[in-house]
Parts: structure tokens; C-alpha cells; sequence
């Protein structure tokens, strides 16, 4: 089975605060389904349309698990203390074998 990836592209940022509180139920959120951080940051370098956001790519044993933690109770509450602090962009995407 493959693994799952979850990425996230971070257009804008309004609100550093909430992400911050977004942040530490989040993580914990994550973590606790599985989730592995890859990377996390401002891109070091940015190529083809030169768009340099945050990114995040987390990685899980499964699709269906990355799908499921994203839907959790935990990952839900975390999205609300998210609310419009951000402009972003979740894809989940399946590892190549």
C-alpha cells in the first residue's frame, strides 16, 4: 500500500496569532494519527512561478490515514481556531511505490 503525503501550500497569512493556536492543537492533532512532519518552513529556494509560502508535507502509512486524521475530531478543532487567519491550499496525494 502506498504511503499518503499532505501537503499544504500557504498563499497568505492574516493572522500569525491564530495560526500560532492553530498550530499547537494541530500538530499534537496530526502526530497522534499517524502523521509524520517532513518539512515545515518558508521555502528555502522557488522556481517555475517563483511563489516562495509556507509548506508543510507530512507524511502517513496510507491515504485513508491521512484522509482520516484530516477528518478527525482533534484536526477539526484545530481548523476552527484556524478560521480565516489563512489563505491555503491541503492536498492529500498518494506515494509512488
Amino acid at each position: 500500500m502506498a504511503k499518503g503525503y499532505w501537503i499544504t501550500f500557504y498563499r497568505s497569512i492574516s493572522d500569525p496569532a491564530a495560526l500560532a493556536a492553530y498550530g499547537k492543537l494541530a500538530g499534537p492533532a496530526i502526530v497522534a494519527n499517524g502523521g509524520r512532519f517532513l518539512a515545515r518552513g518558508e521555502a528555502v529556494k522557488a522556481y517555475e512561478q517563483g511563489i516562495a509560502q509556507r509548506t508543510t508535507v507530512t507524511e502517513f502509512d496510507s491515504v485513508g490515514q491521512a484522509v482520516a486524521a484530516h477528518n478527525s475530531p482533534a484536526y477539526q478543532e484545530a481548523l476552527k481556531a484556524l478560521g480565516n487567519a489563512c489563505e491555503r491550499d491541503v492536498r492529500i496525494v498518494g506515494g509512488v511505490d
